[in-house]
């Protein structure tokens, strides 16, 4: 009778470890889940990473296009203050300006 009882306890000490061990497990596993979920998703996760160093990249490349184009006008604006012949040129090509004693004639294309 004795060996029944202790081989129900010792039955019973292994079921309870059993679904503790279950109960453990499972525990882990949703915590795990949920950390790869914050890290992938979350405010400061994978994704959101991915997508401000993809804006990075449009928002350098635009500063290049800008900077590009700030020395194009600082020459621009340089020439424009000092070189009389480009001054004239202009004038002559955007303006239609002429000389004293030019005439200008404009052609009408066919």
């Amino acid at each position: 009778m004795r060996k029944r009882r202790t081989a129900k306890k010792s039955r019973r000490k292994q079921l309870i470890a059993v679904a503790q061990r279950k109960f453990l497990r499972g525990i882990i596993l949703v915590g795990i889940s949920f950390l790869i979920i914050i890290f992938l998703i979350g405010d400061r996760g994978l994704y959101q990473l991915y997508k401000i160093k993809a804006q990075r990249k449009i928002t350098q490349k635009r500063i290049e296009e800008l900077k590009t184009e700030r020395h194009l006008l600082e020459n621009e604006k340089e020439r424009l203050e000092t070189d009389l012949d480009y001054i004239e040129r202009l004038a002559r090509k955007k303006y239609r300006m002429a000389k004293k004693g030019e005439k200008v004639f404009k052609v009408i294309p066919k």
